[in-house]
């Protein structure tokens, strides 16, 4: 299932502490022995994405939402104990564990309940090394999807969104983009809007059709400073992947 195109070697698993990769490799292993399907998310595919690290002290698993009884009751065989009790959360949509002060989601379903993961998601996955342990890892398109979303007043992943548009949107599949956020589309284009004034010539890159389905502008180059001032006055941290030196992590 998915598509065994292994993705390029990473340059950041070296930055991952060896005490938090432990916990979670003891999951992953846990978790293949239900044979059931799983797949990387949240930072940790960013990451596989955009080649950037951040350490937000987790790793997301998407699993079927059928399956989430399961997998959580192998989590629980193996020591994970259930973040309920230390700070209250929606189970409606993840199952948040915990082992060692790290912490391992399983997520089955947006946040908002806009969609469900489902076979789609899996067949789509791309495979990934890491560590010794090959993994699934959300489609780009999902992922972005799932991001979109995310705009709440205290937590806003639309920088991800432009880190993944950044390393991915030139090789995105679109069609099928467009498929998944269906009637939501001008969300999708306001992102991407808002992405060609941070970063007009990276978008000149993407595919013809694409600029002219969400009515891009005419291109028009800006220098490396611009686009650096740019960016800052969106976040004045480390935020943006491309203006980042070389192996340095996004700043969380």
């Amino acid at each position: 299932m998915g598509n065994k195109k292994e993705l390029p070697r990473l340059s950041w698993l070296k930055l991952i502490p060896d005490s938090q990769w432990q916990v979670y490799k003891c999951a992953i292993e846990a978790i293949r022995q239900t044979e059931l399907p799983f797949m990387l998310g949240g930072g940790f595919a960013l990451g596989v994405y955009i080649d950037r690290w951040r350490n937000t002290k987790d790793i997301d698993f998407y699993i079927l939402p059928e399956k989430r009884e399961a997998i959580i009751r192998t989590l629980s065989e193996a020591g994970f104990t259930d973040y309920y009790d230390q700070l209250p959360y929606d189970r409606g949509w993840i199952y948040r564990s915990f082992r060692e002060g790290v912490i391992v989601d399983l997520i089955w379903s947006m946040a908002n309940r806009r969609a469900q993961v489902d076979a789609g998601w899996f067949h789509h996955a791309k495979t990934v090394a890491l560590r010794g342990e090959n993994l699934q890892v959300i489609p780009p398109e999902e992922l972005f999807w799932c991001k979109l979303y995310v705009f709440q007043r205290d937590h806003c992943d639309w920088p991800d969104l432009f880190n993944l548009l950044h390393a991915t949107g030139a090789s995105l599949d679109w069609p099928r983009l467009l498929e998944l956020v269906g009637s939501d589309f001008q969300l999708l284009k306001g992102a991407l809007t808002l992405f060609d004034w941070l970063s007009p010539d990276r978008t000149a890159e993407f595919a013809a059709e694409v600029r002219e389905r969400f009515q891009l502008p005419p291109h028009e180059s800006v220098s490396p400073e611009e686009e650096r001032r740019r960016a800052k006055l969106l976040d004045t941290r480390g935020w943006f992947a491309p203006l980042l030196s070389e192996g340095a992590p996004l700043e969380v």
